[in-house]
Order: C-alpha cells, then structure tokens, then sequence
C-alpha cells in the first residue's frame, strides 16, 4: 500500500513524515502476529512525498495461529492452508499491520506538529491487489460516500488467457483531500468489510474498535449496515449491538447532545437493592489492588484453577503478560474453556498463557515476573513441603511482589454451617490463625529478603478478624518508586456492611471459604483415598497426599 501527497514551500509534502511518525529518510521494520511490516519512502521531496507500508506475510505462522475463515484468514484456507492470497492481497492482515505500524497516525496525535492532523491533504492511496466480494461496484459504494475519487480496476485472473474472465480482486486507487487520520481510519474498517473476511476470531471487543474508528463518517453511512455486518464476521448479536449504538450516537449528533443523554432507557429506581458481595470476588478486589498499586505490568497467578484470577486479570490493559499456572491438567482445561481462550482476539490471545507444573518444584518459566499471586492456595499443601514452595516462589521465581492470600481459621467460629473443629475445605492441609500466619509470613520475608505488610479481607470483626487474610511481599531491593512505596491497605479493607460470609467461588485451586454440606464438594480433585478433614490446628494429619501428587 502506497499513501502519496504533494506540498509546496509553505506545506511541504514531507510533512507526511510527521504525520505518520516515520522519518522519510529511513526504511524501518516491525514484526507482527503473522510477519514483517516494512515501511519506507519510495520518494520524498517538498513537492511530493509516498509512503509505502509492504507486509511481508509468514505462511507457517499464519498456519500456525489459524485455520479457516476467522482465524486463519482466507475463506478457503482450510482447503488451501500453504497456498492462498494472503501474502499477495490487503486483507485484515494488512489492516492491523497498519494499525500496529500507524498507531498514532490512526488517533490523530503528532506531538512534533499538533497543527498538522486537522489539514486535510491531497491524498492518494494504491493497492494493487485487493479481494472485493462484491467486485468494483462495492468499492465505489464503500468509498465515494467519504468524499473518494474511487478507481477499482477488476483484476484478470490471467493475461494471457483473457477468456478466463476476472478474479475477485480489484486494483483500487483513492484520491481526495482527506485528513491522513481519516483515511487510515477508513482503509482499517473498510478493507476487511471488502475481503468479508478476517484473520482472528471477532470478539466482542471488535464492536468498541468499529465505533472508535467509524467515529464522525459511519453512523451516516448509507452501507452502514453492510459494513458493521462484514466487519463483525456476521455475528448477529454483535452487529445489532453496534448498530443500536450508532444509531443512538446519529441521534445525539443531530441534537448537539452527549450519547448518554439518550441511552437513559433503564428506569435506576429499579433493582438498586445492594446485595452481599460474595467472599471470593472481595478477595479478587483486593488482589487487584495490591497488583495495581505495585505497578505489576507481568503478572503470574500460581495455583490458577479454573482461571477466575486470570480472567479479571485479562479484563485491564495494565496487565501486559499474564500466566497460569496450575498442577491439575484438568483445571487448565476448564479455565482455558472458561476464558474462551481460542475465540480471543489477537492482541488478548497474545497476553495470557496457561502452563502445567508444580509449586514444591523450582521452575524457570517463572523468574523475571513483576508480580506473583497465591490466592487460597499455600492451606493445599503439606506443611512439610511448604519449604519446597516458598524456595520456588521466593527464592528461584523472586518475583518484584508476592500477594499470598489464605483462610483465618479463627473466622470459622462465623460459619454457621461449619462444624467445630472442620476445616473450610476437605482438601486444606491446614488452617491458621492471624498469628501463625503472621509468624510465617514473617519469617519467609526475612529469609528471602522481603518486606511484608498484611490486609484484612472481608469483614475485620473485632474478636476473631477477617474471614481472609492477605500479606503483600515486596522485594527489599526494590527501590521507592510509582507503585513501590509503603503499600496502601487503607482501600482494600472490607466493612462488614457489604459483605456476607458467602464464598461461591474463588481464584486459587477450590473454593476454600464456603462451609461444606452433606454432599461432598464436586471440585474436590480426586484421589485413590478419600480426604479426611483436618482439624484447623496448624499440623499435618497422619497420611495426608500433598495436592500435587494427587492431581499427578
């Protein structure tokens, strides 16, 4: 793809430089998901200047990460998985390349030049070979109504054989005095819509990424709803949404109003009921917390489970790389199912990885991370083994913070449903007291070189403490910083007013807080001998199994 403009001594058409934040003197690189952008400058003078942005596609990656219509591009790449035109036509792939490469051309931002991205420019775009289900005529109707002089020339499927007739791609050349933002912005949505097809799995996300980049020319479009059709890969649920979106925002505009002021529909006198929070989603408040504010970008969560930690994770941007990790290759299933992990887009897809492997082992996948999580997790250990695991995790892993969080047994006078003298969960190894767990944490801190600070999660009652209780490690390395300092708890302690002592679920192995019933609890792992429960005195029972011997 080639963007050309011309200039004069005032408004040279090297300014296209600025614009796209690529120097014209330079040919730069980008690796991607599925290749490597080139971008570069076939010509660059005051009176004309073209950018050329040339994605050389990998075909092994692209079959690696996907077969088929949605998540290896080409309608019929399934029957053609290392011969089909994506490495020859600007389909999807293109268009991300683009946006990756172009990112701050897309959003309208040059801090070098602020005035530049409101001018609009003589612009002129050429590709050469472009698949358009629906032939030229649907690139006239896609283009001109943005204010495109369209040229779509049907490409022949040989030359030499003329007979043959044309193929389904089309040379497309689009000239016009747009703003470069805008046109970038135009050719992100619009070439997939051409193609009616795209590379990865359309999530709901891709709904946001429509409307962002549609902003000010779809809403009016008359093709408005074949481009959201086509650009959503047909999903129906997807599509209405959007479209139910544009139309309230065409109304907003006509009026000179906020979008908000029209989406106002639910009547709020209705359903304001405040509800308990349940245990397990205070607890993963309060592990978010003390992630965000020591500034954890790359995040590990051991003892995953079924993944509920990894998908709040997931949910916020600041979380760059995140890992599960779990000793049970069943939970690793049922959280890959619960996180939909093959139907994320790309960029999600690229941020979270779930692994095997056990805790009482020392494992280099998991040095050189921002952040750790045990949520609910060191009580399924054997006390003997517990050594095992705090030299994994604090002295082999040594990652910047450790959030560990475990039952206070003391709470459990609370449970009405509890018996005395039963632990929270059949597979607990133990339960200990605000005081025990303070010793431990105490003494894994002064070992491992950390400091430790300790927040109570759900309701402080007075005479036995909160239901969880959490210690914050930070690396005594670890220099003041964003993020860094003392650690703030003032926001994660729980008043009891808002919460219940209801666990439904959790983020670690089981869900460990909610008092067990007649009916033995079905996410217990199963083992050759039935779990004995354990009194919550700090000591291992004679012939207990460590957790992860019995999920091996």
């Amino acid at each position: 793809m080639t963007i050309s403009t011309t200039g004069h001594v005032g408004a040279p058409a090297t300014d296209l430089g600025f614009l796209l934040h690529k120097h014209p003197d330079r040919a730069q690189r980008f690796s991607t998901s599925h290749g490597t952008a080139h971008v570069f400058y076939p010509e660059a003078t005051a009176e004309r200047c073209t950018a050329a942005l040339l994605l050389e596609v990998d075909p092994v990656a692209l079959v690696r990460r996907g077969k088929g219509k949605g998540r290896g591009g080409a309608p019929d790449s399934a029957l053609a998985q290392y011969v089909n035109d994506r490495p020859y036509a600007a389909s999807s792939l293109l268009a991300v390349a683009m946006a990756q490469v172009f990112s701050s051309a897309l959003k309208g931002r040059c801090d070098a030049r602020p005035e530049l991205p409101e001018r609009r420019r003589p612009l002129r775009v050429e590709l050469p070979a472009v698949p358009a289900r629906g032939g030229a005529g649907l690139a006239e109707r896609l283009f001109a109504p943005l204010g495109w002089k369209v040229t779509a020339r049907p490409v022949p499927l040989d030359d030499r054989f003329p007979e043959w007739g044309e193929s389904r791609y089309v040379a497309l050349e689009l000239e016009g005095e747009v703003r470069v933002a805008e046109s970038l912005r135009h050719l992100y949505v619009l070439l997939p819509v051409l193609d009616d097809a795209k590379h990865y799995w359309v999530a709901p996300d891709e709904v946001d990424k429509l409307l962002r980049s549609g902003e000010g020319w779809l809403a009016g479009h008359p093709e408005q709803k074949l481009i959201t059709s086509r650009y959503l890969a047909r999903r129906w649920s997807l599509t209405r949404d959007a479209l139910e979106r544009l139309a309230i925002a065409r109304l907003a505009e006509t009026d000179g109003a906020e979008p908000e002021e029209f989406d106002n529909a639910v009547d709020e006198s209705v359903d304001t009921e405040e509800r308990p929070v349940p245990l397990a989603v205070r607890r993963r408040e309060a592990v978010l917390h003390a992630l965000r504010d020591a500034g954890a970008a790359r995040v590990l969560d051991l003892g995953c489970g079924q993944g509920q930690l990894v998908g709040a994770l997931l949910k916020e941007p600041r979380f760059t790389e995140i890992v599960g990790l779990d000793v049970s290759a069943r939970a690793l299933k049922e959280a890959a199912r619960r996180l939909r992990l093959d139907r994320l887009s790309e960029r999600q897809s690229a941020r979270v990885r779930l692994v095997q492997g056990s805790l009482v082992y020392t494992d280099r996948r998991l040095a050189g991370y921002d952040a750790a999580v045990l949520s609910e997790v060191v009580e399924h250990v054997d006390l003997p083994r517990l050594p095992a695991l705090e030299h994994a995790v604090f002295g082999a892993a040594r990652p910047g913070t450790v959030v560990v969080t475990t039952p206070n047994v003391e709470y459990n006078v609370r449970w009405e449903s509890l018996p005395a003298g039963h632990a929270r969960h059949a597979d607990h190894r133990f339960e200990w007291t605000r005081e025990e767990f303070r010793t431990w944490a105490g003494a894994v801190a002064e070992r491992y070189g950390y400091a430790v600070a300790f927040v109570p999660v759900g309701p402080d009652d007075p005479e036995v403490g909160p239901p969880t209780q959490m210690a914050v490690f930070r690396r005594a390395a670890d220099s003041p910083g964003p993020g860094k300092g003392p650690i703030d708890t003032s926001s994660i302690e729980m008043s009891p007013s808002d919460t219940s002592p209801t666990d439904t679920s959790t983020s670690g192995t089981s869900p460990t807080d909610t008092p067990p019933t007649d009916t033995p609890p079905t996410d217990t792992p199963p083992t050759d001998t039935p779990p004995t429960d354990t009194p919550p005195t700090g000591a291992t029972p004679p012939g207990a199994t460590p957790k992860e011997e019995q999920a091996a």
